[in-house]
């Protein structure tokens, strides 16, 4: 039941910064797609496309959310926490996609030798991107940390990526000012291959979680704590811990009082487990294996 409470709030908070980010997203993709056909600025349109290329990946972690959180069944008994990690993989392919497009349409313009004349378009349009993009970054990554969801953190990256390939427009702005004709698309290169880089990192991320990484030492310091603190245990080992999507598994050996009987060291697991599922801030999956305390079995 804890758990369920923990994923519906999540769940609306997900929902909530999602949605925020699809509206923001739908107005600057809109103003600088048009700023950059206007004033023919490749660097601006082609930071248009990738705000709008960021309603595909908000589309993908609303699915993602929602299908990850569905209770286990028969074929999945260990629940479907593995599709939003799945979720943040696509969007950093979709994030690696987009960047080598628009690093390479930048190129052929420059073997082209065309130029761009600066606009004081350009320079609102650039701004206006930074400062809306990057209170996104931080909005979104704000509860991507409290919701502990790779796909929504993935998509907090997306967003301060548009940020800084608004900072490259702005260098290519200055360049233009400057006398550099191919300014401009100096600066579309330079988005694509940032964008690159986090999509990238952000894959990498989520491979890592694929080949069963432990939860961050924070948190596995927090639990060694909790168990410590339980004066019934008298040992402990075998700690081991994993994730599934925002979902913390974990199994460990307790060392209990040999004289106890079974529905006494089932009540110190079970507390255990309760403690564990309420200091722990993400949904979790405990298995605990009770071992009497004897000098052979202390590790």
């Amino acid at each position: 039941m804890a758990a369920n409470c923990k994923y519906d709030g999540a769940a609306k908070e997900i929902r909530s910064v999602t949605c925020l980010g699809m509206l923001v997203n739908i107005a600057l993709s809109a103003v600088k797609i048009v700023v950059g056909v206007s004033v023919s600025s490749l660097a601006m349109l082609a930071d248009g496309i990738h705000s709008f290329s960021d309603l595909a990946t908000d589309a993908i972690v609303l699915a993602g959310s929602r299908l990850g959180a569905k209770e286990p069944d028969q074929s999945h008994p260990y629940g479907h926490g593995r599709i939003e990690t799945f979720a943040a993989i696509l969007i950093a392919l979709i994030l690696m996609a987009v960047g080598g497009a628009m690093a390479y349409h930048a190129s052929m313009a420059i073997a082209r030798d065309e130029s761009t004349s600066p606009h004081w378009a350009i320079l609102a349009g650039a701004l206006l991107s930074i400062v809306a993009k990057e209170w996104l970054y931080r909005v979104t990554k704000r509860a991507a940390t409290r919701v502990h969801s790779a796909a929504v953190y993935a998509n907090a990256w997306h967003h301060r990526s548009d940020a800084l390939s608004s900072v490259a427009v702005l260098v290519g702005f200055v360049g233009l000012l400057v006398g550099f004709g191919h300014g401009d698309q100096v600066a579309a290169v330079v988005v694509g291959l940032m964008v690159i880089f986090v999509g990238i990192r952000i894959g990498g991320d989520s491979l890592m979680e694929l080949t069963e990484r432990a939860v961050d030492p924070e948190t596995v310091d927090h639990i060694k704590k909790v168990i410590s603190a339980n004066q019934a245990i008298r040992d402990w080992h075998r700690l081991r811990t994993r994730t599934v999507g925002r979902e913390v598994f974990l199994d460990v050996h307790i060392l209990v009082d040999p004289a106890l009987n079974v529905a006494a060291a089932h009540e110190i697991s079970e507390g255990l487990e309760k403690t564990l599922d309420r200091e722990i801030s993400r949904p979790v999956n405990i298995t605990v294996h009770i071992e009497p305390d004897l000098p052979s079995l202390r590790r």
